[in-house]
């Protein structure tokens, strides 16, 4: 009798519905994200900037595999210590903010290694042109914040890519066409809402 309990309890604890954990929903931290280029400058040194405004999001599925990765950079923002050029960068040969104030990146899928997101490809859309990039990603990892008590992750992400191919030619002869794309994100977990207290206290 004892083997026949056990063994409609074991049936019973395996017909149970698995719980699957939700995907997580994370903000971009604008604070410690910022995204920066370095293109090679007269062939003899690399000139680097960076922007200054970020916003955006990232979904993680850990146990699916899957997630998505959305960042959006405001052009206008550009910084690269010297207003002059920054005035440059912004203007029609460059960036042409007053068109293309934002430049995005929308993933179409993830790459996960053990748990850990390795690489995001996607849709960079820059000056109104949209070309397939795929984004690095390197020391991922999460922690949380020890005064707010929430989940955040963060990671290193690369890519170069041709100025060119998204129609910012000016300058080819002073200016390298290969720019490396780096950004130093951080993302802070969206926690789900508290259930309302049931009615009457």
């Amino acid at each position: 009798m004892r083997l026949l309990r056990a063994a409609a309890a074991a049936g019973i604890a395996l017909a149970a519905p698995q719980a699957i954990a939700a995907p997580e929903e994370f903000t971009i931290d604008p604070a410690h994200t910022y995204p920066a280029f370095a293109v090679r400058h007269l062939g003899i040194s690399t000139q680097r900037g960076r922007f200054d405004k970020t916003s955006g999001k990232i979904v993680l599925d850990r146990d699916a595999g899957k997630g998505a990765v959305e960042i959006a950079i405001d052009t206008t923002s550009i910084s690269t210590g010297s207003p002059q050029l920054d005035r440059v960068l912004r203007g029609e040969d460059f960036f042409d903010v007053e068109k293309h104030p934002r430049m995005t990146f929308k993933s179409r899928s993830v790459e996960f290694e053990r748990g850990v997101l390795r690489s995001a490809r996607g849709d960079l859309t820059l000056l109104g042109v949209t070309k397939p990039v795929t984004l690095a990603i390197e020391h991922f990892g999460c922690t949380k914040l020890p005064l707010l008590i929430r989940t955040t992750c963060g990671a290193d992400m690369s890519t170069t890519l041709s100025r060119s191919a998204f129609g910012m030619s000016a300058y080819a002869a002073f200016i390298g066409d290969d720019v490396r794309i780096t950004i130093q994100v951080e993302a802070v977990r969206l926690e789900p809402a508290a259930d309302p207290p049931p009615p009457g206290g």
